[in-house]
């Protein structure tokens, strides 16, 4: 019970329960993170709150994805508990991440006008660093797209409090909690700001290694207020030509191959801003399907093109997924999925293709067990089933399959 149980399989249903994290597993994680706790002092300990802080969002995440509300109420006491502590903390009162993950765990518990004040108070205390200021950056990028998930539909979303959010960051003055409207001079100046800040910064070039890191992610926190602020004032289009000229900006083998294009912006940053602008693009996308009719072939195309460059982002394949289920033909994503696994030697594209074909065949047997009375139609999708036999042969004999214990045991699993 004690060293296989740290690992925690959420993909694997056991009976109806997904199966979360071990009880001494967890006991082991927190030891640790503890022990480190004391060795750590002044940037680094910040860094390790982060991490500890983005540990228990992950656990109250699971709670939420599981629907458990019981087991959510005490999880969030806990994690609260830890945030507060780790604000606390000299170092950290002015840390603005540790900030941004605090009001970002009280918006998933639900209590959304206390995660408001957290922002609120954390932009007030931020300083008028405006567009410069990265953390500042990506906190109102946060709140915003929060703010946006909120909104039923496009309409009237100027006069939004996600529009003052961006406004004031562009603003770089003090900034001043939402009053309930957002003046028109004040948002064709934001507009002006935003796009002297974007032009700036891609025309500019990097000096160290570390400047390009902070600088690829300043860029895709510009550009995701910027375009957001752009889809709540003006629309979808004007949002996608942000997005678009972001990617031919950093796509474009400039003479200077190592600072202009997003592929070389710094080995250790993680994802590069190329792939980081696509998933906002995509999300952007997915988002506004959902509260307008809009068509699906943009969003399957820029998916499409993405994981073709990038295959093993998870989140990418997971919106693919998504857009797939609607679809009743299943020979285009299986092509596709074919293509991608022959051209990558990563497992990703495996992974999600099986994940595909398996609810596929659960959709097959719900619509086929449909009761009708007493007799319950019993014809087993062969076909499926040794699709997705096959699947897994495939993927086990690949390099990486065949030392990815997920798959063995995602293949013994589906085999019982």
């Amino acid at each position: 019970s004690g060293f296989n149980g740290i690992g925690h399989m959420d993909t694997m249903l056991r009976g109806r329960h997904h199966i979360g994290h071990y009880k001494e597993g967890e006991e082991f994680i927190q030891n640790v993170f503890h022990v480190l706790f004391l060795l750590f002092s002044g940037k680094e300990k910040s860094n390790l709150s982060i991490c500890w802080l983005q540990y228990e969002i992950s656990k109250v995440v699971q709670c939420l994805q599981a629907k458990n509300k019981k087991k959510l109420k005490a999880q969030g006491r806990k994690s609260k508990k830890l945030a507060k502590n780790l604000l606390k903390a000299p170092d950290n009162r002015n840390h603005l991440s540790l900030w941004k993950l605090y009001a970002y765990l009280e918006w998933l518990l639900g209590n959304i006008d206390d995660a408001r004040k957290v922002f609120d108070t954390a932009l007030c205390t931020a300083g008028t660093g405006g567009l410069k200021s990265p953390q500042l950056c990506s906190l109102s990028l946060l709140y915003a797209q929060l703010e946006v998930e909120l909104l039923e539909s496009i309409e009237g979303a100027v006069m939004s409090r996600a529009v003052h959010i961006l406004t004031k960051l562009a603003e770089s003055g003090p900034y001043m909690p939402y009053s309930g409207q957002v003046l028109s001079v004040n948002i064709l100046k934001a507009r002006k700001t935003y796009e002297h800040a974007l032009q700036d910064y891609l025309s500019k070039t990097p000096v160290s290694d570390q400047d390009q890191v902070s600088d690829a992610n300043q860029l895709v926190n510009l550009v995701g207020c910027y375009a957001l602020f752009q889809y709540l004032t003006l629309g979808i289009d004007a949002a996608v030509l942000i997005y678009a000229q972001t990617s031919e900006k950093l796509e474009a083998p400039g003479p200077q191959t190592c600072e202009n294009t997003g592929e070389n912006f710094g080995i250790q940053n993680f994802p590069t801003a190329l792939e980081a602008v696509t998933l906002l693009h995509t999300n952007l996308l997915r988002f506004h399907m959902k509260i307008s009719v809009y068509p699906l072939n943009p969003l399957r195309e820029a998916l499409t093109e993405a994981l073709k460059r990038y295959p093993s982002n998870q989140s990418l394949w997971r919106s693919y997924i998504h857009i797939q289920r609607k679809s009743h033909s299943a020979s285009k994503a299986r092509r596709f999925f074919d293509g991608v696994t022959r051209s990558t030697n990563s497992l990703e594209p495996w992974l999600f293709a099986i994940q595909a074909e398996q609810m596929r065949k659960k959709l097959t047997e719900n619509v086929q067990r449909a009761d009708v009375g007493e007799i319950h139609s019993t014809i087993p999708e062969t076909g499926l089933t040794n699709r997705i036999v096959a699947l897994f042969e495939h993927a086990v004999q690949s390099e990486n399959g065949t030392h990815c214990p997920l798959l063995w045991r995602m293949y013994l699993n589906f085999l019982v």
